[in-house]
């Protein structure tokens, strides 16, 4: 009874372990910037002796380049990488290869996989935001905000008159009846309908955890009302141009100070003389030929 049990056991451990599996020491792994980073990769007996083993490189915007293949490093990585039994080692990482690290393997008619996720960390840099100096009240406005270097990718802040905005204004009884909109994700700060109470001094940070966070410059932006007025003197002053130049042109051709256009004069008739060839009409008789031009 005690055998059989023991047997039964047996059967269920091994079940558990898949055959030809490929394993790795981490899914996700993070180095700072001109650092060295190891990947470690193993896989099972299965494979055989001298399994095929090959490393394949995504970056984030999903291109697709081979790092080795055929017991090789590819051009780009040949001095930059080491492979060992255990893995692949990068002597020095940049930023660039933050990206996704694909250990494949096959050997023995079987193949196996698995994916190392790199982030390479960077701080963030002085970031670059968009803020207008001048809008007008009611109109749609965007305040942009954007780190370029900052890995992983930054998170923003906005702030007006050195104070922090906060992300939902709502929640806040002293930003109520502000109608802002934050994205930290992305950097923008958007007015739906901007009032004089957005009028201020505006900066937005950048940070990522890695270094101390980055302040973009302040810029103010003014909100004033729509000048009415003004656009109305305007076309009034443009209305009254059109008609004073329409009268002068007139008034011009009238006195006949502008060209007349040159008349057309009729095509005339033009006699030449009888020509001297005699023409034979078939019948015997000669007769001349004439012309007229027109």
């Amino acid at each position: 009874m005690l055998t059989f049990v023991f047997v039964c056991l047996s059967i269920s451990v091994t079940g558990l372990h898949a055959d030809f599996t490929v394993s790795v020491g981490s899914s996700s792994v993070k180095v700072k910037e001109n650092e060295g980073v190891d990947l470690k990769c193993s896989y099972t007996a299965d494979f055989g002796a001298t399994p095929r083993v090959e490393w394949k490189f995504k970056d984030l915007k999903g291109s697709q380049t081979l790092i080795y293949f055929d017991n090789k490093p590819t051009g780009q990585y040949a001095g930059r990488i080491t492979m060992y039994s255990g893995g692949l080692r990068f002597n020095k990482v940049t930023r660039a290869d933050t990206g996704d690290y694909d250990c494949e393997v096959s050997g023995n008619g079987g193949y196996g996989e698995n994916t190392i996720k790199l982030t390479v960390l960077v701080p963030p840099s002085k970031p670059v935001s968009r803020i207008p100096s001048s809008v007008t009240t009611g109109s749609n406005v965007r305040l942009t905000c954007f780190d370029t270097d900052g890995s992983p990718p930054s998170t923003y802040k906005w702030y007006k008159e050195n104070a922090p905005l906060p992300e939902d204004p709502t929640k806040f009884p002293s930003f109520k009846n502000l109608t802002y909109k934050m994205n930290i994700f992305n950097g923008n700060l958007e007015f739906v309908s901007v009032s004089k109470l957005d009028t201020g001094s505006y900066f937005c940070e950048a940070s990522n955890g890695e270094g101390s966070p980055q302040r973009g410059d302040a810029v103010r932006m003014d909100v004033q009302d729509l000048n009415v007025g003004g656009i109305v003197a305007g076309v009034i002053v443009a209305l009254l141009a059109v008609g004073l130049l329409l009268f002068g042109l007139w008034y011009a051709s009238r006195k006949g100070y502008l060209p007349k256009k040159a008349e057309s004069k009729p095509k005339q008739a033009v006699y030449t003389q009888p020509r001297t060839d005699d023409i034979d009409d078939g019948d015997g008789e000669f007769r001349q030929k004439s012309s007229f031009v027109v």
